[in-house]
C-alpha cells in the first residue's frame, strides 16, 4: 500500500493529511472514487480537473426523497475527505499524462496537443479517461472513471458565461436562513430554475443561426462540493450542458451554510482566464446583483472593449445593481457592450432577440411547449 507522508508533504495543510493518514492506518478510509469535472479547451491545449476523495455514498436525487434523506446527501457533500498525495493518469486521445492530488484532494492537467487539432475539432465534446494508481485502502478495486472536456473552435463567434445562483437557480444567496432551508431540504430535481431560463438559455446556445452550439460556462461562488447537484440539476431541468467553474471549500466544513459567499474576485479571474484564451470569441455575461456581478463584468467590459456584446443583470431586491443605468450605458458605450438589468428573464430574452443574438424561433418554439406562466415572472 502506498502510504501517505503528511507530516513532509502537508506543509501547506498538515492537519488533512494528517486526518486522512490516520484514517487510512486505522482502517476508516472509505474506497476513494475519481469525481472528474468538465474541462475545456481548443485546437491546442485542453484543461482539466477533478478531485480524488472517499466515496461519498451519494444516491441518485428524487422528487420524493423525504427531508432528513436529503439533509443526510448535503452533510456528505460537505464532510467526506478528500484524499491529497495520490497519483491520477489522465489519456486524452492517445495522449497520457500523469500527475498527483494536491492538499485538498484536487487533480489539474493541460495538455498541448496541437499535433491533433484535427481531431480534436472534429466534435464539441471529447472523452477524458482517468485512473487512480495508487492504493489508498487494502482490498482497493481499480478505480477508473471517464470525465469530458468541451472544445472551442476558432470558428465559434460567440460564448456564453453565466452565473448560477439567484441568475439560472432560485437559492436566496443573500438571505442566509431561505438559503439554507433550500440547500438542506430540497435536491436537484426540487430546487427550481427562475422561470425563462430553459427558454432563453436554450434559444443563447442555438444563436440566430437556429443551429449553431454556442459554449457555455457557468462561473459561480458556489463551492465544488455542489458539483453532483448542479449537474443533476440542469440536467432535470434542459438548461444547456456547459463547463462548470467553482470554487474550492474555504475554512470548516461546518461553515456550509456560506457556500457561496465571501469574495467573489474569483468570478472576475475565471472570466478574464477565458477571455484570454478563447481571443476569437465575443461574450455574453449573465448575472444577478447580489454577489457584485454587475461591477466584475463593467470590469471586464473596460478590459476587453469590444469582445463583451450585453450584459444581463437579474435584480433581486439588493443595492448592488446600478441604479443610474444611462450613466452606466454611457461609460459601457466605448467598450461596445450594452448592459440590462432585468426583472424577469424574458426581458433579456427579448433583448437578445433584438440584438439577433437568438431566433425569434426558438424563442416561440419553447413558448408554445409551455404555459405562459411558466416563463414570465
Amino acid at each position: 500500500m502506498k502510504i501517505l507522508k503528511p507530516v513532509i508533504k502537508g506543509v501547506k495543510k498538515p492537519f488533512k493529511r494528517i486526518k486522512v493518514f490516520l484514517k487510512q492506518k486505522a482502517g476508516w478510509l472509505g474506497i476513494p472514487v475519481i469525481l472528474p469535472y468538465r474541462g475545456f479547451g481548443d485546437d491546442s491545449n485542453i484543461y482539466f480537473k477533478g478531485m480524488v476523495i472517499e466515496d461519498k455514498g451519494l444516491t441518485k436525487p428524487a422528487d420524493r426523497h423525504m427531508v432528513w434523506q436529503n439533509i443526510l446527501a448535503m452533510i456528505k457533500r460537505f464532510s467526506s475527505d478528500e484524499i491529497p498525495g495520490v497519483r491520477v493518469k489522465a489519456e486524452f486521445l492517445g495522449v497520457t499524462q500523469v500527475t498527483e492530488t494536491d492538499d485538498s484532494g484536487f487533480f489539474t492537467f493541460h495538455f498541448n496537443v496541437s499535433e491533433l487539432s484535427d481531431e480534436i475539432l472534429s466534435k464539441d465534446w471529447h472523452i477524458v479517461k482517468l485512473a487512480l494508481l495508487d492504493e489508498v485502502v487494502e482490498k482497493q478495486p481499480q478505480i477508473s472513471t471517464r470525465g469530458v472536456v468541451r472544445i472551442v473552435s476558432k470558428n465559434v463567434k460567440r460564448i456564453i458565461v453565466s452565473d448560477i445562483d439567484d441568475t439560472i437557480l432560485i437559492s436566496h444567496s443573500t438571505k442566509t436562513f431561505q438559503k439554507l432551508r433550500l440547500m438542506l431540504f430540497k435536491n436537484a430535481l426540487t430546487r427550481l430554475p427562475f422561470k425563462g431560463v430553459k427558454v432563453f438559455y436554450n434559444a443563447l446556445e442555438r444563436g440566430k443561426e437556429k443551429n449553431a452550439h454556442y459554449p457555455f460556462f457557468y462561473v459561480s461562488s458556489s463551492e465544488w462540493n455542489l458539483y453532483d447537484l448542479l449537474e443533476n440539476f440542469f440536467d432535470h431541468n434542459k438548461i444547456p450542458k456547459g463547463v462548470f467553474m467553482l470554487r474550492k471549500l474555504e475554512g470548516s466544513i461546518y461553515k456550509f451554510w456560506k457556500s457561496g459567499q465571501g469574495n467573489h474576485e474569483h468570478k472576475y479571474d475565471k472570466i478574464k482566464f477565458l477571455l484570454e484564451f478563447y481571443k476569437e470569441q465575443n461574450f455574453i455575461l449573465i448575472g444577478d446583483s447580489g454577489q457584485k456581478d454587475p461591477q466584475i463584468y463593467e470590469r471586464l467590459a473596460h478590459e476587453f472593449p469590444g469582445r463583451i456584446e450585453a450584459i444581463y443583470i437579474r435584480k433581486i431586491g439588493s443595492k448592488t445593481y446600478f441604479k443610474d443605468i444611462e450613466q452606466l450605458n454611457s461609460r459601457l458605450e466605448k467598450a461596445k457592450t450594452s448592459y440590462l438589468q432585468v426583472d424577469n428573464t424574458m426581458d433579456a430574452a427579448w433583448h437578445a432577440l433584438d440584438n439577433g443574438y437568438v431566433h425569434k424561433d426558438l424563442i416561440f418554439e419553447h413558448l408554445r411547449q409551455e404555459d405562459p406562466d411558466s416563463v414570465i415572472i
